[in-house]
């Protein structure tokens, strides 16, 4: 797997803080910060590309940073930050409402929305693990991004700090993995993050509320893996903790079905590749198998279903206009 490791110790005092920040963040939401140290900075910070979502582990001295209105809208990756302190104490402030959390919790964050950060350390250093997660692979209930996002979740028991655990022991040892590992480990974490986020809108938030950000995790999971011929229902209730059933029930309320909807979504991804110019070259058998579609004939037999000619019309239609 891709790994950064920053250690202050190597650097010139004078260069560690501007180096730690611009690892830190401002390659990917960039905050004001400030500190009493830097000019004695000492961090490390370590920073795992797990594919879907990033995780790292850091140390640094205390100090303060800021996700201002102004920043946002020079950047904003519209991501989450997932962070598990492990030394010291995190505090956010959004909208006047101040959250600290330390050891055994956890806080999120949305790049998207202004907040103020605090690092308060425990014998000068403060430490956490922490995860980046692209918005869309995390959804919250409906509404609730328009009155607020930080929030603090449990991480002393259950799924939380089964959470915590994992993200700790990949950090700490992550030569014990290959590079054919992220990817999986990469999913685990982010199925752990929807679990841990599920539990707690489960208990806080009224049944319809939950229910229409379970249809948009199970929808945004659905689209991260149609290219594999093994999407199934079982596989899909699994990855959220459902059952079946409820999984059923989910897309029944849609009026449609779990794989009625896999096949649209993967017919439509196929069909705007045949439309791409630049894949004017590709067989049409293996764009079909790109979106998941085994043989060609169940291919050709469905896009002639759905758009009324087979894909080598289409497609030859489709590039004359273009």
């Amino acid at each position: 797997m891709i790994e950064t490791l920053f250690r202050g110790d190597e650097l010139p005092v004078t260069d560690r803080f501007e180096c730690w920040r611009d690892l830190a963040f401002q390659s990917h939401s960039p905050h004001e910060m400030r500190t009493e140290h830097s000019a004695d900075f000492r961090g490390t910070l370590r920073v795992l590309d797990l594919g879907i979502v990033q995780v790292s582990l850091f140390t640094c001295p205390p100090l303060d940073s800021d996700r201002t209105p102004v920043l946002i809208r020079r950047s904003d990756p519209e991501i989450y930050h997932l962070s598990a302190p492990l030394c010291g104490r995190m505090g956010v402030v959004e909208d006047d409402r101040e959250i600290l959390v330390g050891r055994g919790d956890l806080v999120l964050v949305n790049s998207s929305r202004p907040y103020r950060g605090r690092l308060d350390a425990e014998d000068g250093t403060v430490s956490a693990a922490e995860m980046i997660i692209p918005r869309m692979l995390l959804p919250l209930p409906r509404g609730l991004g328009d009155r607020q996002v930080a929030m603090r979740l449990p991480g002393r028991a259950g799924i939380g700090a089964l959470l915590a655990q994992f993200l700790t022991g990949l950090l700490n040892d992550p030569t014990s993995y290959g590079p054919s590992d992220a990817a999986r480990l990469g999913a685990v974490a982010l199925d752990l993050a929807n679990a841990l986020i599920a539990r707690q809108f489960e208990a806080d938030v009224a049944p319809e509320t939950f229910q229409h950000s379970l249809a948009t995790r199970v929808r945004g999971y659905v689209q991260q893996h149609l290219a594999d011929p093994e999407l199934t229902p079982e596989r899909i209730a699994a990855s959220q903790h459902i059952s079946v059933r409820s999984l059923h029930r989910v897309f029944r309320r849609e009026n449609t079905t779990v794989s009625a909807y896999i096949r649209h979504q993967r017919l439509e991804q196929a069909r705007r590749d045949l439309a791409d110019p630049g894949l004017s070259r590709r067989p049409i058998h293996a764009i079909a198998a790109r979106w998941g579609f085994r043989r060609p004939a169940d291919f050709t037999r469905a896009f002639r279903t759905a758009y009324g000619m087979p894909p080598k019309d289409f497609r030859h239609l489709a590039l004359r206009g273009a």
